[in-house]
């Protein structure tokens, strides 16, 4: 089951994925609004087990800590490359439009072709850095959670500390866009799309 809320200013998108039979959960870069992700849990029922970050940017990570305090036992997962931005507010950008965001360390470095299991569901981490260094996107069964790697009509901008245009499309090219066509993906930002759609309309990538 996945579900998707839009917080923050930024309008970035936090995921909640869960596996029914077991209600086992995972919450996907929750960037701002941690009592309203904790209630929006408490609602559905599950127990969320890792908060896990397609990247460091402040939108993506800003309610990490808040919910660490909500949630309880939870493991914060990262990827190391971007691991070094949850306790640095100008890797993160927060210091670039107000006061830092100082995060706790991350729990998991995840590394490209990971699997983490949620009940008897399972996530496969994709390393597809040049949004940011350590930038990634999450497999499951119902599709691909792209951070801000891959928008429905466009890709990440690669103009922060870290970014490489050149790494970004390699990584889309040649890691998602092999996917089937039918593969629903998720965005940080934005409305959901398919690996079908982007490879055809997507200008960024012809």
């Amino acid at each position: 089951m996945i579900e998707g809320r839009v917080m923050g200013p930024m309008g970035a998108n936090c995921y909640l994925y869960a596996c029914p039979e077991s209600k086992k959960a995972v919450l996907i870069d929750p960037g701002a609004d941690g009592k309203r992700i904790y209630r929006w849990v408490l609602e559905k029922g599950f127990k969320v087990e890792y908060i896990l970050l397609t990247h460091g940017h402040v939108d993506h990570i800003g309610a990490v800590d808040e919910l660490r305090e909500l949630l309880g036992d939870v493991q914060v997962g990262i990827h190391a490359g971007d691991s070094g931005m949850l306790t640095d507010g100008r890797k993160n950008l927060s210091s670039y439009f107000g006061p830092a965001v100082v995060l706790k360390g991350a729990d998991l470095l995840l590394a490209d072709g990971q699997e983490i299991l949620v009940g008897k569901e399972r996530l496969k981490v994709i390393a597809t850095p040049g949004h940011s260094p350590g930038g990634i996107c999450f497999l499951c069964s119902e599709g691909l959670f792209s951070g801000d790697t891959l928008f429905a009509g466009s890709i990440g901008r690669t103009d922060f500390p870290g970014g490489s245009l050149d790494l970004l499309l390699r990584g889309i090219k040649e890691k998602l866009l092999i996917l089937p066509d039918s593969t629903r993906v998720f965005p940080g930002h934005g409305e959901e799309t398919s690996i079908g759609e982007e490879k055809r309309d997507n200008p960024f990538l012809m």
